[in-house]
């Protein structure tokens, strides 16, 4: 139409006293005209718009049609599960309820009740060399065992292909009950990403095998070695953030995960009041690689667990005579207990603990909050009865716990405090001895 318009237009400018418009021309433009006016031109006008008007009507009708009929099948389908339930026929926790019928004629494993914690660390580093191939130091070991012993969060980080998801495997096999490896995505967010959810169209729970295990778990006395592979990949602290929580009550009996927010009749036996007991025997190692694909791993999540690096890889040696050792939760942690109780902490190292911590909060005011200073006095003396020294524990838990504070300030201007620190460490602890300590100083010194 606004064509039309346009040549209305410029006939009236033809007819307009000082048109320069030749009679040809003006012939033209009266011509068209005449044929955009004409009774058939409107007739083809009225029929392309009517045309139009039933394409759109037809259209709305048949996405009408398929939404309608969606809804319909979901609904049909929705009906039928909740018919279902009613009769007993299912539930909504298909995987949890087959946990409860294997439960019943599960056979107990029979665990090892007389091994030690240096003989658990050997056996251990024997069996991952023998049966799979893998070599680490035995401080490594040691570090690994004594940190099971302190958090139930370990995070393993150093360079790719050092073998950290191949140690936290390996330990899953030697306990003869085997790990269970959940792979990080980069869009998790939320605790339904690892535990699942709710479909209310089909009445049905998507259970994550991350809650089988949980599930699982409270009706065993196994250890339970769950993976986060590549953890950081997301932000720990958002998609684990209930996790960090429940592991802080002490009360191990208050530790529940809501899986739903109610109770259905024919709801697995464990699942009391739509929750679950995140369990004492289950254990969460996290894979850590530190680059541009990452986030940085929060102090929150750093405080709460242990952490190892694994940044270069053992020499090989012979280990023919390897075996396997299923120890229970319950005696892990009564070796551990007793090693606290028995040994304690060297009082001479707590004497020079408590200097570091005066001259860290008076020069960089850095201290050791109440959650570490008992991480602390649970490693040392479990790592000793793993089969180290004290003061290499005390080394390794200050450079990865304490000082890696550091570099959260701006060392840019303080390379000369640093050289400082890195004297009153020699004069306290002897030249050199605190070699983890010191390299980490120089480290940031050097970075900034």
């Amino acid at each position: 139409m606004s064509y039309i318009h346009s040549v209305m237009v410029a006939l009236e400018e033809t007819t307009a006293e000082g048109s320069d418009m030749t009679p040809a021309e003006e012939g033209i433009l009266t011509t068209i005209f005449n044929a955009l006016t004409s009774p058939l031109a409107i007739v083809i006008y009225i029929s392309v718009l009517v045309v139009l008007m039933l394409a759109i009507v037809i259209s709305v009708m048949v996405n009408e049609h398929r939404f309608t009929s969606v809804s319909d099948r979901l609904g049909k389908s929705a009906d039928k599960a909740e018919r279902a339930l009613q009769k007993g026929q299912t539930s909504r926790f298909d995987a949890l309820k087959t946990l409860d019928e294997k439960k019943k004629t599960r056979v107990e494993t029979n665990f090892n009740q007389e091994m030690g914690l240096k003989e658990l660390c050997d056996t251990f580093r024997n069996f991952a060399c023998g049966k799979l191939g893998l070599y680490y130091n035995i401080d490594v070991i040691r570090e690994f065992i004594a940190g099971l012993a302190v958090s139930h969060i370990i995070i393993l980080q150093g360079m790719s292909g050092t073998g950290k998801t191949s140690l936290a495997f390996a330990f899953g096999q030697f306990l003869e009950n085997p790990s269970t490896v959940i792979p990080v995505q980069p869009m998790w967010k939320e605790r339904s990403d690892l535990l699942g959810y709710y479909n209310e169209f089909t009445k049905r729970f998507n259970e994550t095998l991350l809650l089988q295990k949980i599930y699982e778990a409270n009706s065993r006395k196994d250890i339970f070695v769950t993976i986060l592979d590549e953890m950081n990949i997301a932000r720990v602290e958002y998609y684990f953030a209930e996790f960090l929580s429940l592991l802080e009550i002490p009360n191990i009996s208050e530790r529940k995960l809501e899986v739903v927010s109610d109770h259905w009749p024919d709801d697995p036996v464990d699942l009391i009041g739509g929750r679950v007991l995140l369990p004492d025997n289950m254990w969460f190692l996290g894979t850590a690689n530190n680059d541009d694909s990452t986030f940085a791993i929060s102090d929150k999540v750093y405080d709460r667990a242990m952490v190892l690096n694994i940044d270069t890889k053992s020499e090989p040696f012979a280990a023919p005579n390897y075996r396997t050792v299923p120890i229970s939760a319950k005696r892990f942690q009564q070796l551990a207990a007793e090693a606290v109780k028995t040994i304690g902490v060297e009082e001479e190292l707590m004497e020079k603990l408590k200097k570091v911590d005066a001259y860290l909060s008076e020069n960089y005011r850095i201290s050791f909050g109440n959650r570490i200073m008992k991480q602390i006095t649970t490693y040392l003396p479990v790592y000793q009865a793993c089969g180290g020294e004290q003061l290499d524990a005390l080394d390794d838990i200050l450079a990865k716990k304490i000082l890696r504070k550091l570099e959260t300030q701006n060392m840019t201007y303080r390379a000369t405090d640093l050289k400082l620190l890195c004297d009153f460490f020699n004069d306290e602890f002897g030249a050199e001895r605190m070699s983890r300590s010191l390299s980490t100083v120089r480290r940031i010194a050097r970075n900034g």
